[in-house]
């Protein structure tokens, strides 16, 4: 294997690590917060959804992909699954 691929795909699992942890933490926290305080909940919620996407658009170009992708559902797949629980 090329070490440029090497590079890459450890890259890649170091953002998605960096990531994916803040935005599932975030989006999971927002649920107890918007219980309490809708707005800041809501707000939290977007946060973890804008984590996401920018994780997902950062590994398709260290991949030298198109950022326009289908996997940018993968990025905002934690938002989709606890919009549920906070609407």
């Amino acid at each position: 294997m090329n070490i440029e691929t090497v590079q890459r795909w450890v890259v890649s699992a170091i953002l998605f690590h960096v990531g994916s942890v803040p935005a599932i933490t975030l989006a999971v926290y927002s649920i107890g917060v918007a219980a309490a305080d809708f707005g800041r909940g809501v707000g939290l919620w977007i946060m973890s959804g804008v984590i996401g996407l920018l994780t997902v658009v950062g590994i398709l170009l260290i991949f030298q992909r198109t950022p326009r992708s289908a996997w940018l559902l993968l990025g905002i797949l934690p938002t989709a699954v606890t919009g549920f629980y906070i609407f």
